[in-house]
């Protein structure tokens, strides 16, 4: 299948063109920085920001899934998120098209920040607040204007191995505990999910 990558060049959006390309998919990587990898036959590599709706047609067009796995290194306020998002939607709207969308957001937004443990509430107040409000405005956006989406919500990420072994948990419950996992294994779900979506319509958080 043909998966574009939002967000390609680090992190999970790395390990997902990796993985994706490991398993035989067609990928097309989005991103600002040239992705760090070999060139590969089903590779094609789409260099620009996710807010320039140019870059990102080149990128979703003829898609059958679109992960979403953008990051910022700053703690101060943004609205990258949001704006991707718009200008995301309004490209699928142009084109006709309709692929799964899997949005990589994190535990802690929207509707879920209430459930994080009190350490995780003291650290999303200080270094993580105004990150997570755009990706709350992030998830409202999609959820609002587009049929075929799952939001995925992770716990704290670490760089372990993949281990395949994770608690996806998709119902907010009174004192549920979502703690580490790490990136790998995140990326494993992203494009497991691309595959095959079980998730559509609702938020899967992810934890060991």
């Amino acid at each position: 299948m043909k998966i574009a990558v939002l967000g390609a060049s680090a992190g999970i959006g790395l390990q997902c063109v990796r993985l994706a390309l490991q398993k035989g998919h067609e990928v097309v990587a989005l991103s600002r920085r040239v992705v760090p990898l070999p060139d590969h036959a089903q590779l094609i590599r789409v260099q620009g920001s996710a807010t320039d709706a140019r870059a990102v047609r080149s990128a979703v067009e003829g898609a059958e899934a679109v992960l979403v796995t953008l990051g910022v290194k700053s703690p101060l306020p943004t609205t990258v998120f949001s704006d991707s998002s718009r200008i995301l939607l309004q490209v699928l709207k142009e084109i006709g098209s309709l692929p799964t969308l899997i949005v990589l957001t994190g535990f802690g937004t929207g509707d879920s920040w209430s459930y994080n443990s009190f350490p995780m509430k003291i650290l999303f107040t200080l270094l993580l607040k105004q990150v997570y409000v755009d990706k709350g405005v992030q998830e409202q956006l999609i959820a609002a204007g587009y049929s075929r989406w799952e939001m995925v919500r992770p716990g704290r990420l670490t760089n372990g191995s993949m281990t395949g072994r994770y608690r996806v948990l998709d119902t907010l419950v009174e004192g549920m505990k979502v703690g580490a996992i790490a990136r790998a294994d995140v990326a494993q779900f992203l494009v497991a999910q691309a595959e095959h979506p079980t998730y559509l319509g609702k938020y899967p958080a992810l934890t060991y």
